[in-house]
């Protein structure tokens, strides 16, 4: 049975509440205000990465980094949480195989509304904090390398503020 976008989106957040859960336990003290997943461009099942203001105080080149997913220490974590999820991921049709434009496009959008939904949910449950502190976390589903469709994900997951400005004039100066 191929998994539906809600079964993608399920799985999704409960992985990534588990990662995220056992992030922030193994690394207490740390104040986490990165947290993405991550697909390339053919919307294959995500990978979690996070940045802390600790692991990013010791950077030398930490202007640079600061939103990195692929720099972090914390980079692509969570790994036995997230991959029975890619295997969801992986029991729908390849983005790229399918014949048809309109399908590929419809198939693409499906994994990224799933993405959105599970970080909607988690921000829901007060997972990245609430009130002032949730602003100060900056939450996305990015397309890796860069997708010009990121900042309007980012836009729809963040409450507006300076942790969203901040990660959308990074973004320009890529």
């Amino acid at each position: 049975m191929i998994p539906t976008e809600a079964d993608l989106a399920a799985a999704l957040a409960d992985a990534t509440r588990a990662a995220l859960t056992e992030l922030y336990r193994d690394n207490p003290g740390h104040r986490f205000y990165y947290v993405t997943l991550t697909t390339p461009g053919e919307a294959y099942g995500p990978a979690l990465s996070a940045w802390s203001y600790e692991a990013l105080a010791g950077r030398p080149d930490a202007d640079a980094v600061r939103f990195s997913y692929a720099d972090s220490p914390f980079s692509i974590v969570g790994e036995h949480h997230l991959a029975p999820v890619r295997e969801l991921f992986a029991a729908r049709p390849e983005v790229f195989d399918l014949a048809d434009d309109a399908e590929s496009g419809a198939e693409y959008e499906l994994r990224l509304r799933a993405i959105e939904a599970a970080l909607r949910q988690l921000d829901a449950e007060g997972l990245f904090g609430t009130g002032t502190d949730r602003a100060e976390v900056l939450v996305l589903a990015e397309v890796v390398p860069g997708d010009e469709e990121n900042a309007d994900r980012a836009r729809r997951l963040n409450p507006p503020g300076p942790a969203l400005d901040a990660w959308l004039a990074w973004t320009e100066g890529d």
